[in-house]
C-alpha cells in the first residue's frame, strides 16, 4: 500500500541537533541561528525543541517580539522571570503561556542548583500570535490532575471551541496544543485539522496508518486526522491541532 503523503513521520534522528557545555537540543524545525522561522514551519508551528540543561544552567535574558511561547517540561524545573514582573517555577503538569507581544525580557535557568540533579528536560514551543503588538502576558495553571486521567487533555487554545476546556489562553484562534499522558494500551484520536503535529516525548505508541513512534518521533500532518494513537509502554503525546499556516 503505498503511503499517505499526508502523513509524514520525522524521527528522533532527524531532528537538527544543537549542543554547548550545558545545553543539548534536539529541534524538530532549525532553530538556532535561523532568522526565518516562517519558512521551515508546518502550519502555525515554527519552533518546536526539545531540550536538556544541565543544572544551574539556562538562558540569560533576552527578548522576544510578537510570539506566543509554550513551555512543557517532562523533568526537573524552569524558574522563569521576565520584564513584565512575572516569575515561576514551571514543573510537570503545569502548562504554561508567555505572550511576547510589542517586547518582552525574560530568563529561563534549570531550578536545579548547578551541583544538584536532575537535568532539566523541556519542550519549548512557538507560534505567532493572530495580531502583532500586542500586550505582554503570561499564564500558567497546573493540570497534573488532568493529566492523570488517561485522555486528550486542552493544554493551550485560542479556538473558540476549547473556549471552555483549556488551561491556558493562546492568542491565535486556529491552534490548539493537546497532551496525553497514556497507560499502555490506552488510545486517544489525533484532531482532524489542516496541519497537526505529533510529538511522542516519551514512551511509544503506535500511529494507526504509520506503524510504531518511539520518543522524540514526530509526526507532521496536512489534511487529514482521526488516527489512533495507541500506547505501546506508558507514554506522553503531544499534538498541535491548526486550522491556518504562514503560507
Amino acid at each position: 500500500m503505498a503511503a499517505d503523503a499526508r502523513v509524514r513521520v520525522i524521527r528522533n534522528g532527524e531532528r537538527s541537533f544543537w549542543n554547548n557545555e550545558w545545553l543539548q537540543s534536539r529541534q524538530s524545525f532549525p532553530a538556532t541561528g535561523n532568522f526565518d522561522l516562517a519558512a521551515n514551519a508546518h502550519g502555525l508551528l515554527m519552533v518546536h525543541n526539545e531540550d536538556i540543561v544541565d543544572p544551574g544552567e539556562g538562558f540569560d535574558t533576552h527578548q522576544h517580539i510578537d510570539t506566543e511561547i509554550i513551555t512543557w517540561v517532562l523533568e526537573g524545573s524552569v524558574v522563569h522571570q521576565d520584564s513584565a514582573g512575572n516569575s515561576g517555577i514551571i514543573h510537570p503538569g503545569l502548562a504554561q503561556r508567555m505572550s511576547a507581544g510589542t517586547g518582552i525580557m525574560h530568563s529561563e535557568k534549570n531550578g536545579a542548583g548547578r551541583y544538584e540533579k536532575p537535568a532539566l528536560h523541556v519542550v519549548q514551543m512557538w507560534l505567532p500570535p493572530d495580531e502583532p503588538g500586542i500586550t505582554p502576558s503570561y499564564q500558567e495553571m497546573d493540570i497534573a490532575d488532568e493529566l492523570a486521567r488517561d485522555t486528550l487533555v486542552t493544554v493551550a487554545s485560542g479556538m473558540r471551541r476549547h473556549r471552555d476546556e483549556t488551561a491556558i489562553t493562546l492568542h491565535n484562534r486556529y491552534a490548539a496544543l493537546h497532551v496525553a499522558r497514556l497507560e499502555t494500551g490506552s488510545a486517544v484520536t489525533n484532531p482532524d485539522a489542516p496541519f497537526g503535529h505529533v510529538f511522542v516525548a516519551r514512551g511509544r505508541v503506535d500511529f494507526e496508518s504509520a506503524g510504531t513512534l518511539e520518543q522524540g518521533d514526530a509526526v507532521r500532518l496536512t489534511d487529514t486526522g482521526g488516527q489512533s494513537i495507541t500506547a505501546i509502554e506508558p507514554s506522553e503525546v503531544l499534538i498541535w491541532e491548526m486550522h491556518a499556516s504562514f503560507a
